[in-house]
């Protein structure tokens, strides 16, 4: 079972049960995993500190993971009560149920952020790193599985080491992976990578075999989530950016196989990719952070020529595809740390195009990507602001109304603000695009109406705009209460009608 995995010989004497290396996780401990969604995050660990509690112990933890993970860790965890601090993104029921009654306090963070802020000391000492992997090698590397996320940090800084080797994973992930930290300032240098394809690093995490305290062999599968059907609404989002980046290309503002893409998760980003299947671009190039089943597709259909990412996250069936030609696929993917795969800096020199997804949308284009109402958090700003505020274009998506149309996307004023007008540029819906560049604050105001807004909403957006308008201050004009007005109505009344 273990063939081939524990390359180290004196390491196997650190092999032992989940249980047993659960309880090397203390009250207080902080505690990093792997894990960038519901892909590569350990498993067998986190169940068995659940179970520890049952017995009646008391056990609470800082919990640093990459991004969000599956039911085993974060979903357990949160159901045990042991989670009591969260950083920096999560998407799970419980975990989120958790957060907005109070009783886990949680940092939402930029993901490109997470790893320094590590390094640099500000989170805390990191006790215990668990990192799921394929394999270790004859010099005790950890070869990651299906993600990378923050586990070359969290190995770094950990006191200890609890490797979980998973034998669903399979082998050939091996040499998938690219694995360059950053010196912190004063020594840090430029990330020398100038194309998506670039490896600059090594395909192992390096480890002190020291630190490594325990190895615990599991076989328990990524329980990806599965990836909404593409709608109409979707459809007609992906067919207005497939216009838009042909106009660019006409108008020479971006060369005719595109420059590196990058999408956010979900059924819309995933739909918005797969449109360029049929689109005349080809030799298409990914710095991104996930790759959905829509990259996958590109690859298939020989449109994609690299992926960078951080996480393999597809559905199900995408997953049974993957590992089914994963030999075909791995010549086209690689796997970097999330400091690398969102960084500010990367994103910026290979000019990335940016497509994420909001929330909400407000008239002047400021973007709430995080909390509904404005108090009620969803699931984090993830990497959204690492590439929207660095790229080349940035470009968020929305359907134009949620709860049946009974909450529209576009409102005058955000309840919450994510991303700033300053950093927004395309704003699209079902209903249209609205190009926001060169534009001053009332100008995006018509155009995000006129080309956004759902026909339900759009009188209305337009009378509060032409009233505010007359008002004595015109750059930017609100009628501050009113704006607010739309999101109490609906927690009265359940409508914004």
């Amino acid at each position: 079972m273990l063939e081939g995995r524990l390359r180290r010989e004196d390491l196997k004497c650190k092999i032992m049960s989940a249980k047993e290396a659960a309880n090397m996780i203390l009250d207080g401990m902080i505690v990093a995993t792997s894990g960038f969604t519901p892909s590569g995050y350990p498993k067998a660990v986190p169940l068995a500190l659940s179970k520890r509690i049952e017995n009646g112990e008391n056990v609470g933890i800082t919990l640093i993971t990459g991004a969000s993970v599956g039911d085993e860790l974060d979903g357990s965890l949160s159901r045990a009560g042991i989670i009591k601090r969260r950083f920096p993104y999560q998407t799970h029921k419980d975990m989120r149920n958790g957060i907005n009654s109070g009783s886990i306090m949680y940092q939402d963070m930029h993901l490109s952020h997470l790893p320094q802020y590590m390094s640099y000391g500000f989170l805390g000492k990191i006790d215990v790193a668990i990192v799921e992997a394929v394999a270790i090698t004859e010099e005790g590397g950890i070869i990651p599985s299906t993600s990378v996320g923050i586990s070359p940090t969290a190995v770094k800084l950990a006191d200890k080491v609890i490797v979980e080797i998973n034998t669903s994973q399979p082998m050939a992930l091996e040499g998938m992976h690219d694995i360059y930290l950053p010196e912190n300032p004063p020594n840090r240098k430029p990330i020398p990578i100038e194309h998506a394809a670039d490896r600059i690093g090594t395909t192992y995490i390096p480890c002190d075999p020291e630190k490594i305290a325990a190895i615990v062999v599991t076989d328990i599968t990524d329980k990806v989530r599965p990836l909404g059907a593409i709608d109409e609404n979707a459809r007609a989002i992906s067919g207005y950016i497939m216009e838009f980046l042909q106009h660019e290309v006409k108008m020479g503002r971006l060369p005719k196989d595109l420059l590196p893409l990058q999408s956010g998760v979900g059924s819309v980003a995933n739909a918005v990719l797969g449109g360029l299947i049929d689109s005349p671009f080809s030799n298409l190039t990914c710095y991104t952070e996930v790759l959905q089943d829509s990259m996958l597709d590109l690859i298939d259909a020989g449109k994609a020529s690299v992926i960078s990412t951080t996480a393999i996250t597809p559905s199900e069936e995408g997953l049974v595809r993957f590992h089914k030609n994963i030999d075909k696929y791995k010549k086209h993917i690689i796997l970097r740390p999330q400091e690398i795969s969102n960084s500010p800096e990367v994103a910026r020199r290979l000019g990335v195009i940016a497509m994420n997804t909001a929330i909400e949308v407000d008239i002047y284009g400021h973007v709430n990507s995080t909390n509904i109402m404005g108090s009620r958090m969803m699931n984090g700003i993830g990497g959204s602001g690492d590439f929207i505020r660095n790229a080349y274009l940035s470009i968020f998506t929305t359907v134009s109304t949620a709860k049946d149309g009974d909450i529209s996307s576009i409102v005058p004023m955000v309840s919450h603000v994510d991303h700033t007008e300053h950093d927004v540029m395309v704003v699209v819906t079902e209903q249209g695009l609205a190009d926001l560049r060169g534009t001053s604050p009332r100008e995006r105001a018509r155009k995000i109406i006129q080309n956004c807004a759902h026909p339900d909403y759009k009188d209305r957006l337009m009378d509060y705009l032409e009233r505010a308008e007359n008002g004595k201050l015109k750059h930017e004009p609100h009628l501050i209460g009113e704006a607010l007005s739309w999101h109490e109505k609906f927690l009265k009344t359940g409508t914004m009608k």
